[in-house]
């Protein structure tokens, strides 16, 4: 099994939930203009990270990826035991992937998305920030008295703990946000997360 990943990008949720399950696994770092060549392509015609390639498998997509090693290993418990339970894991896999990552994404091509024009783009990126810490205050609501996004440990732990650390690096606040907070501190300590970032050149 190997992943191919830009450090500190969400394959970086993929790579802890490869160390909480313990099986071997590779590493591929790319550089960004490698995903855009041919031969990355014929994987992942996105040009984007992550890829998974399980022997004959090849899985694009974070959310795809996590529910697919979720479910090949089940004895790691990170997807849940009855339908509710993996039910609330997609719920909280969904909200990441498709409402904190995607928003994400228009701050950070904010000049992309607003054609150059460079006013707008300063609008965008500030209403974008905006979104972002409305989706956190429901992620810090939800953690309140719980160690896990969903009460035990899952999938959609590492992938919040990576937007976290989105958040962390474009400088945006989350004031009275004591929960979430430290729903970080404790995946800092993580060893599994260690490892990851560790591989990754991030600590």
């Amino acid at each position: 099994m190997k992943l191919y990943y830009f450090p500190g990008a969400c394959p970086l949720a993929t790579h802890i939930v490869l160390e909480w399950i313990g099986k071997p696994y590779e590493t591929e770092r790319l550089p960004p203009e490698q995903t855009k060549e041919p031969a990355y392509l014929a994987l992942n015609p996105t040009g984007a990270v992550p890829t998974l390639v399980d022997g004959d498998f090849v899985l694009t997509q974070s959310a795809a990826i996590l529910d697919y090693l979720g479910e090949l290993h089940p004895e790691a418990k990170l997807v849940g035991d009855t339908p509710r339970a993996r039910a609330e894991t997609r719920r909280w896999l969904s909200m990441c992937n498709s409402d904190i990552h995607r928003t994400f994404g228009l701050l950070f091509a904010a000049p992309y998305f607003s054609g150059g024009d460079e006013a707008a783009g300063k609008v965008l990126a500030a209403k974008a920030a905006e979104k972002i810490k409305s989706f956190f205050a429901i992620a810090n609501h939800q953690l309140k008295g719980r160690d896990w996004l969903t009460g035990q440990r899952s999938l959609a732990d590492p992938y919040l703990f990576v937007l976290l650390m989105w958040a962390d690096a474009k400088q945006i606040a989350l004031p009275g946000m004591g929960d979430l907070r430290r729903f970080q501190k404790r995946m800092q300590a993580d060893p599994g997360v260690q490892a990851a970032l560790k591989a990754q050149g991030l600590a």
